[in-house]
C-alpha cells in the first residue's frame, strides 16, 4: 500500500458471531481472528486485497470507518487541523511498527489514519 491508499475498513458490530455469519455468507468474506488481535476478527474479501475488521460497536464508533495509509500520522493531524478538521482519537500503537488515529473532516466524517507496517 502507498500513501493515500485505503488500507482497511472497520465495521462496528454488536454481535460478532452474527456479523461473521452475515458477512461471510453474504459476500464470501474470510473472517478470522489473528494472533494478538483476539476479539477483533479480520475480514478479507475474495479479491485478497480488500479487508478490514469487525470491531465492537460503541458510542464513538457507530458507522463503518475507512483507514487511509499516511507517511506520518503526526504530520497528517497537523495538516487536517490546519484545514479545519479535528482529532477524534489520538495516535495509538497497533504493533511495534504501526499506529492508528482518527480524524474528523469539516463535515463531521470520521476517517482513520494508518502508519507503518503491521507485524513487521
Amino acid at each position: 500500500m502507498a500513501h493515500g491508499d485505503i488500507t482497511h475498513i472497520d465495521i462496528p458490530v454488536s454481535d460478532m458471531a452474527r456479523a461473521t455469519a452475515f458477512y461471510s455468507g453474504l459476500f464470501g468474506w474470510n473472517i478470522a481472528e489473528m494472533p494478538g488481535f483476539e476479539g477483533y476478527p479480520m475480514w478479507q474479501a475474495p479479491n485478497n486485497i480488500s479487508g478490514g475488521g469487525l470491531a465492537p460497536r460503541d458510542d464513538g464508533f457507530e458507522q463503518p470507518r475507512s483507514y487511509v495509509e499516511v507517511d506520518s500520522i503526526d504530520d497528517t493531524i497537523v495538516a487536517a487541523e490546519a484545514a479545519g478538521g479535528s482529532v477524534a482519537r489520538a495516535k495509538a500503537p497497533i504493533t511495534e511498527t504501526s499506529a492508528w488515529a482518527v480524524i474528523v473532516d469539516p463535515d463531521g466524517n470520521h476517517i482513520g489514519l494508518f502508519e507503518g507496517v503491521v507485524g513487521g
